[in-house]
Parts: structure tokens; C-alpha cells; sequence
């Protein structure tokens, strides 16, 4: 019996955590695109895809990699499952009376090796909160990627930043727009209201953003904007790149004088070529022999006639 009591309070003592990040968010609406129920590293419970069987296609494609970048384990099947379609889709948002609400987007691009392969738009009651998505071109493949809508909602009208418009029977449309590039898709969603900014649930940064901010400014110099520096600049460069800048710090070190934009670009085109000039000598001889091989069976056919 006690040990049974004791088993009981330790599950208890688990299960307090997740409650209390929960109730530190008044989440309205969630679903888990494309799957089924589930609870995250922050304990907000997704509800199973409404859509299931109605309208697009749900797919678990995602599975088959073998992580989700900037996410805890528990929280990877939010982005390996999703809802798609062949033409514009959305779901109905219910709404919980006037206040201040954050509409959290979770994307993955799960599929395509390169930027501006998929690129939609989304609508939220019309309005468009999220121009020309190409989920690729900012974060790359197989890495989370969340987009923050703040509206809110006063007598019976949505205000998002300068725009107005009405809700009809307490919901709102959230549409995904099928645009000439692939189709539109979505790995979850989650509506919050009353939030507070600071602690709402965001992913790990970038790993271009945790670099420290000496290298972040050598690579803004190399771009030619400081400050604006692309996800898919360091996508794009590869290692190779990194690597020279790493190796440059090494055995220059620490400069006494003011770094100078470099002109250089670190994007490679493709894989170094070899040396001409470095061949050995058998190499330059190769023709050589070549054309004393082809002669020797023609001085014998001379030979003979």
C-alpha cells in the first residue's frame, strides 16, 4: 500500500510541470494537421485533424526523416505530419469573445531539396497574414519553422495591424492559398488568446542565429547588408565556406585594425577543381607513347609489302 502511495505521488509530481506550462496559455484552438491527438514539451494538447477524410490529403511523409531540426523529440511528429491540397483549403477558428489573440502557423518542408519549389500565401478572414511562404528558402529542409499572427478581436470585428473586418457567427477563416508553385499545406496550428508575448512557446533559434556577433557581422559584410543576413545564405554556402572563414580566423587572429567589407564571395558554385599545372610527368608523356604505339603496326605493314 505504500509503495502504492508513493508510485501515485511521484506521477503526480511528473505530470505537474506539463499542467502548469499549460495553464500559463489560454489556447483556444489546436489540431495537429494531418494526425492525430497529441501533447507537446508544453503541454498544450492537439486536437486530431478535423479534416481527416474531407478535404486535401493528410500524410505522414515527414516520418521518414530521421530528425526535426530545432525541436525536442516530443514535439517532432507536430512537423512530420500534414494536411495538403490540390486547390485553396482552410478551417473554421472559433473565437472566445473580444481581447487579444496570437495564431501560431507550424510549417516543415518534409519534400523538396530547393528554395521556390512551394510558395503560397495565408489568409486569415481575408486578410493576408503570410505572403509567399516558401518554408524551404528560410529555414531549409527537414527543420520547424513557426509563423506568429497577433490580431485581435473587438465587437464582433477582427483588427489585423491597419485592416478591419467582420466575424460571422464567432469563427473566422483561416485559408491556405493555392498559388503557381505547388500546393499549400500546414503541419499544425495553435490559437491563443490573452497571451503573454513573453512566454509564448517559440522553437530554438537557427543555428546562423546563435552565432556569436563578431562572425554574424563578417558574414552581413560579405553579403553587402548589415544586419540582414538570409537563413538561406548559410543553407546555400554549405561547409565548405564555414570552413574557410574558420581557417582565415585561425591563422590571422585578432586584428588591431577595423575589419573592411570583404568583396569576397563565400558562396561556392561547385566542387574545387585540380591543379592543371600539378600532373606528374607519365601524364605528359601518355601521347607519346600513344603515337609510337600506333606506329610500330604501321612500319610493319610497310615492312612487308
Amino acid at each position: 500500500m505504500f509503495t502504492l502511495t508513493v508510485w501515485c505521488l511521484g506521477m503526480l509530481v511528473a505530470m505537474l510541470p506539463a499542467v502548469a506550462r499549460s495553464e500559463l496559455h489560454n489556447v483556444i484552438y489546436a489540431i495537429n494537421a494531418g494526425g492525430e491527438a497529441h501533447t507537446d514539451s508544453h503541454g498544450i494538447h492537439y486536437a486530431r485533424d478535423p479534416l481527416m477524410g474531407k478535404v486535401g490529403t493528410e500524410s505522414d511523409y515527414g516520418r521518414q526523416l530521421l530528425v526535426i531540426n530545432r525541436v525536442k523529440p516530443q514535439d517532432e511528429i507536430l512537423y512530420q505530419t500534414e494536411r495538403y491540397h490540390h486547390d485553396t483549403f482552410g478551417y473554421d477558428l472559433p473565437l472566445a469573445g473580444d481581447g487579444e489573440y496570437v495564431l501560431i502557423l507550424k510549417f516543415c518542408e518534409v519534400y523538396f531539396n530547393a528554395p521556390n519549389m512551394k510558395v503560397f500565401d495565408v489568409l486569415l478572414n481575408r486578410h493576408t497574414v503570410v505572403s509567399e511562404l516558401d518554408i524551404y528558402a528560410l529555414v531549409g529542409k527537414g527543420t520547424a519553422h513557426d509563423e506568429f499572427v497577433f490580431f485581435s478581436v473587438s465587437r464582433g470585428r477582427l483588427y489585423y495591424k491597419e485592416e478591419s473586418s467582420e466575424i460571422r457567427g464567432g469563427k473566422v477563416k483561416l485559408e491556405f492559398l493555392k498559388g503557381y508553385k505547388d500546393n499549400p499545406k500546414v503541419n499544425g496550428i495553435v490559437l491563443i488568446k490573452s497571451y503573454d508575448e513573453a512566454s509564448l512557446p517559440r522553437l530554438a533559434p537557427l543555428k546562423h542565429e546563435a552565432q556569436p556577433q563578431h562572425q554574424q557581422q563578417q558574414f552581413d559584410g560579405d553579403t553587402g547588408a548589415a544586419g540582414h543576413a538570409s537563413p538561406l545564405d548559410d543553407v546555400g554556402q554549405g561547409q565548405e565556406g564555414l570552413e574557410d572563414s574558420a581557417l582565415d580566423d585561425f591563422f590571422t587572429g585578432p586584428s588591431s585594425e577595423p575589419a573592411k567589407p570583404s568583396t569576397r564571395q563565400r558562396k561556392t558554385s561547385g566542387p574545387k577543381q585540380p591543379n592543371p599545372y600539378s600532373l606528374d610527368e607519365s601524364s605528359m608523356m601518355l601521347p607519346v607513347f600513344i603515337a609510337i604505339g600506333a606506329f610500330i603496326p604501321l612500319l610493319f605493314c610497310l615492312c612487308r609489302l
